[in-house]
């Protein structure tokens, strides 16, 4: 009797897309929206949903093309999953008709769309008919062309008038798997050598970082459970060095609003700091612990609201400071393409009051002489620039030194050099390095 799985068949992949695409229509974030699928079907699924996501804004405005009245949100959302994985046939990870006859079968088999199939199918088989047509009444649409909703894009045209359009393609463009090298274990060259021996493609970027085109699961990592390596984007690993120079030997180190880990390791890789790690989130705090128990790196951990020291701050000042923002995560989308759907325009202003009361209540915890990082993931200036001229312009104390700003997504096809930050392969973040100076 044979034991191989039955393969899993398309029309199930797309009902379960479909349910994704619509749950972070409704709010769920596209993680916890995928974490929800069956584990078989998770892969695969996980990977229609990201290609879909990156093409909603063109599925969005080819369905409104095809239809009069907007669908049931159900029926919708499989109506959308298929035109974004048809629409463009370089790119479409299956034949457009068969794409068509499985997304039928979907609705076929839910009793909540099966009353639809015959509607979506006539929508779908018009779709086959007039595509040229159809994409090319589309083209005129910024959200179809760049697959952003409208403000998002409007946006960036207003504060990166020189970069929107790099920005918005390389937000659509698959990252590359980026490593940040353990340099109390092994060195960025000698690294490279190992995953060379083990037949993975990679290169290096700068200091700890190295790339690989070819994403691989962190188990085929040489060295991954020993804690030689972990999976850090590029941008992501500025924070740690930048907060470390200056200080000292032996540092203080708070790491407020911890989660999952990543940079808190990087400062106990690179010194023998002292840190303390503040989450709000218990589940979150989790994840840091297993990332520093893989690493056998050690930090004091809190789970504790950062903007309310007066609950666990020890009294004791701090003489770095490394607050990573929650924030739009509007320079990650390329990793999370959901979030461009998730977020709303409104969300800037709430998040930017959030911010600058964790800035506020931090601050005085830092001592003279001592240095704050602040960075966020964000491209938008509500959320970098802008948050820390108004700070710096009401505090005296604090003085704004040199630091990367704005680090546009960039690479070789994408952002050109801007100023002084690099043009490597790396997401959209903002970095800022304050000095408490005497008032």
């Amino acid at each position: 009797m044979s034991t191989a799985l039955e393969p899993i068949p398309l029309w199930r992949q797309l009902q379960a897309t479909a349910t994704v695409i619509a749950g972070v229509r409704k709010g769920a974030s596209g993680t916890v929206a995928v974490d929800a699928v069956a584990g078989p079907l998770r892969p695969g699924v996980q990977a229609l949903a990201f290609h879909v996501w990156r093409n909603l804004g063109r599925a969005e405005a080819l369905r409104s093309q095809l239809v009069s009245r907007m669908p049931a949100p159900a029926t919708d959302a499989l109506l959308c999953v298929a035109l974004a994985l048809a629409w463009d046939e370089a790119t479409a990870p299956y034949d457009a008709f068969t794409l068509v006859n499985q997304a039928v079968e979907a609705l076929k088999r839910n009793p909540a769309t099966v009353a639809h199939a015959n509607f979506v199918n006539a929508c779908l088989r018009r779709f086959l008919r007039e595509r040229p047509a159809l994409v090319a009444a589309t083209d005129r649409d910024p959200q179809s062309l760049w697959n952003h909703p409208r403000w998002w894009v409007e946006r960036l045209q207003r504060e990166h008038p020189q970069h929107w359009q790099a920005i918005l393609t390389r937000a659509n463009s698959h990252p590359p798997m980026t490593l940040r090298v353990n340099t109390r274990k092994a060195q960025p060259h000698e690294y490279l050598a190992q995953l060379q021996a083990a037949g993975i493609d990679a290169r290096a970027g700068d200091a700890s970082v190295i790339y690989l085109d070819q994403a691989v699961p962190v188990t085929q990592l040489p060295g991954f459970s020993q804690g030689v390596v972990s999976v850090q984007d590029a941008a992501a690993q500025v924070a740690a060095p930048l907060l470390l120079q200056g200080l000292g030997p032996q540092p203080r180190v708070l790491d407020a609003c911890a989660a999952p880990g990543g940079k808190t390791a990087h400062v106990l890789e690179a010194a023998d700091a002292e840190v303390v790690a503040i989450e709000l989130d218990a589940r979150r705090m989790q994840r840091v612990g297993e990332t520093l128990d893989r690493l056998g790196l050690k930090a004091q951990l809190l789970t504790a609201d950062a903007a309310r020291p007066q609950d666990w701050w020890d009294g004791v000042p701090f003489d770095g400071i490394l607050l990573d923002a929650p924030c739009t995560a509007s320079g990650i989308v390329r990793r999370h393409p959901d979030v461009r759907w998730l977020r709303r325009e409104s969300d800037i202003a709430q998040l930017a009051d959030l911010q600058m009361r964790l800035i506020d209540a931090l601050w005085p915890l830092l001592r003279p002489g001592g240095r704050m990082v602040y960075c966020t993931c964000s491209v938008f200036l509500a959320e970098g620039e802008q948050q820390i001229q108004h700070f710096v312009a009401h505090r005296k104390d604090a003085a704004w030194l040199p630091s990367p700003g704005h680090m546009l997504p960039g690479g070789p096809q994408g952002v050109p050099k801007v100023g002084d930050n690099p043009s490597h392969d790396h997401d959209g973040f903002f970095y800022a390095l304050l000095e408490k100076r005497s008032a």
